[in-house]
């Protein structure tokens, strides 16, 4: 593995959360690799090993030996899944950044919807199952689709978001999108991407929602008693952290640091002082 350059940003940044993945690691980032190799050559690919028991840093650090800016971040405790997307995130340094579960249950093909989406100007784009082009071809089992279902109700009566499906672990950012939304972002669990969300909307960011093919691994991270009680907690978090009359000043952060990115793209390409 090489270390990043420096010289041109890459088009994309390819961010892969990890936690006791070594077993999946290899035929996951080479199908990656692969795909970007015909498709986007100057891709960064970024792994968050968030503490693992096992050998996923060693494995990935392995597999991706030779790759011309690919990195391994390594958390020395497990931290979840929201701290090692956000570490992976303030990492990258392409023009757009992307996440992904690490089995793939969205194909990595389906990226180019998302940069698709992107191109047409949005500013995030959010991997979906719940729209009308969506394809799922191998459901989840009731319990976790009912649990799902709850939650995602719950993400309405708190009037966080009203998308549909916030939980697709598929979505890619501009990179002023990124660098604005993630340093605000808190949450370190599985509710991270409701905060995101959130976060985005409110700081005037456009956010879409993309239909994908999503297949269902039964090999989940997700604890059916235990998890789910977290994310409903993390879901008051946000809810009292950015309360409808106090939220203001967090999301100003959010917009003015926005602004500043774009100030800065602006004498990059004008080649003013900074």
């Amino acid at each position: 593995m090489s270390e990043p350059q420096t010289e041109e940003a890459p088009e994309l940044s390819f961010v892969l959360p990890s936690y006791n993945e070594a077993r999946r690691l290899p035929r996951t980032l080479e199908r990656v690799a692969a795909y970007f190799d015909a498709t986007l050559p100057s891709a960064e690919i970024i792994v968050v090993d968030d503490g693992s028991s096992d050998e996923t840093s060693r494995v990935a650090r392995e597999t991706l030996v030779g790759r011309a800016g690919a990195q391994v971040v390594t958390f020395p405790q497990n931290r979840g899944k929201g701290a090692a997307v956000r570490a992976g995130v303030l990492a990258a340094r392409g023009r757009r950044v992307l996440f992904s579960d690490a089995d793939l249950s969205t194909p990595i093909e389906e990226e180019a919807r998302l940069r698709a989406a992107l191109d047409r100007g949005a500013d995030v784009a959010i991997g979906s199952r719940a729209e009308p082009d969506s394809r799922v071809t191998l459901p989840q089992g009731t319990a976790r689709q009912s649990m799902g279902r709850t939650f995602n109700v719950l993400v309405r009566l708190l009037g966080l978001t009203s998308f549909r499906d916030t939980q697709c672990g598929f979505k890619m950012f501009t990179r002023e999108a990124a660098q604005a939304i993630f340093p605000t972002a808190r949450l370190d669990g599985f509710a991270f991407d409701v905060e995101v969300l959130y976060v985005a909307e409110r700081a005037g960011f456009r956010v879409v929602a993309v239909p994908v093919e999503w297949k269902n691994d039964p090999v989940s991270r997700v604890r059916m008693v235990r998890d789910p009680v977290r994310m409903i907690l993390e879901l008051l978090r946000i809810r009292l952290r950015y309360p409808p009359w106090g939220a203001r000043e967090t999301i100003r952060a959010v917009s003015a640091s926005r602004s500043s990115s774009a100030t800065e793209r602006s004498r990059e390409r004008s080649g003013g002082p900074p």
